[in-house]
């Protein structure tokens, strides 16, 4: 359970899944706090306020039915708003699938064959809502994540095996050599594993053994989260005035750690706004205060709506 955020890509083969219509849902299934005005606020007041920010991260539970249909609401919000100059940035996809998304987007491919080619992860269903919106209005989708055969190598080998690659296949990553995970962030990751190891750099640092076996989870960590903010920040290289949605696990940007701080490295400057999502059973009466070090908006779920598949 501990490990929940970043272990999930690794276990969602094995999940079981119970069903939850996104249309079903409202408003009412949730509350937004605003950190900076220590107010609840709503959907629209985010959409608004974004008009100052390049990107948005919305980090979730990847089972939370009604966190989903919130990232829904948002990117039709967010496209009503801002219109063609939106992208939306998944986790869900890895890097190398993104002509396979691009074919299918422009209508040349099936979906059958997408989600066979692209490897969607089991819980596809949750996701397809956005990708589908993005495909009717024309939207570009940043597969952001590096496939998981480079961060499996890069846990098991250290991230310098990843200088052998050839060089058309490291395109499918972040530049290397990427920084490894430090001070706090390093903190919460190895707490989190019942590690106890010190904040220098994690690709010199031995980590202790998890049930995983003798695996570097910290290394492949970094990884995918210095591709996802490379992904970002090329898109936005190219495309100076436009606005993107990253949707990601929480732990991949809470406390404004992980993928927010990798972004930072690739291109200084950018400005972001930071959604953390939980669920919580006191809904709807919550101790915001519990959460406020999360991120720029907190958005609390109602813990009785059944989740999308079983942790």
């Amino acid at each position: 359970m501990k490990n929940r955020f970043f272990l999930s890509v690794f276990f969602l083969s094995s999940l079981s899944f119970s069903a939850q219509s996104q249309d079903s849902l409202s408003e009412k299934n949730y509350r937004i706090y605003s950190v900076q005005q220590q107010k609840e606020v709503s959907l629209d007041d985010i959409v608004t306020a974004m008009a100052a920010y390049d990107v948005l991260f919305v980090g979730e539970e990847h089972n939370d039915s009604v966190t989903h249909y919130i990232e829904k609401t948002l990117l039709r919000r967010m496209h009503n708003q801002y219109g063609q100059n939106l992208a939306l940035s998944m986790e869900m996809f890895d890097r190398d699938v993104q002509p396979i998304m691009d074919e299918y987007l422009d209508g040349f491919i099936r979906e059958k064959n997408f989600t066979k080619d692209a490897r969607v992860w089991n819980n596809y269903r949750d996701y397809k809502p956005m990708v589908e919106y993005a495909k009717e209005n024309k939207l570009e989708v940043i597969c952001a994540n590096a496939p998981s055969r480079y961060t499996n190598m890069a846990g098991r080998l250290g991230q310098e095996s990843l200088f052998a690659l050839p060089r058309e296949h490291k395109q499918w990553i972040a530049p290397l050599p990427y920084d490894t995970a430090s001070g706090d962030y390093y903190e919460k990751l190895t707490g989190m594993m019942g590690g106890h190891a010190p904040t220098t750099d994690t690709s010199k640092t031995k980590m202790p053994a998890m049930s995983m076996g003798n695996f570097n989870l910290v290394v492949a960590q970094s990884l995918w989260d210095a591709t996802m903010a490379w992904s970002i920040a090329s898109y936005l290289k190219h495309h100076r005035h436009h606005k993107v949605m990253q949707v990601n696990g929480k732990f991949h940007s809470d406390e404004g750690f992980a993928v927010a701080t990798q972004l930072e490295n690739y291109r200084p400057g950018t400005t972001r706004l930071i959604i953390s999502t939980s669920s919580d059973e006191d809904f709807p009466n919550i101790h915001w205060d519990d959460y406020k070090n999360q991120g720029d908006y907190i958005i609390i779920t109602d813990p009785k709506v059944p989740r999308t598949y079983n942790d």
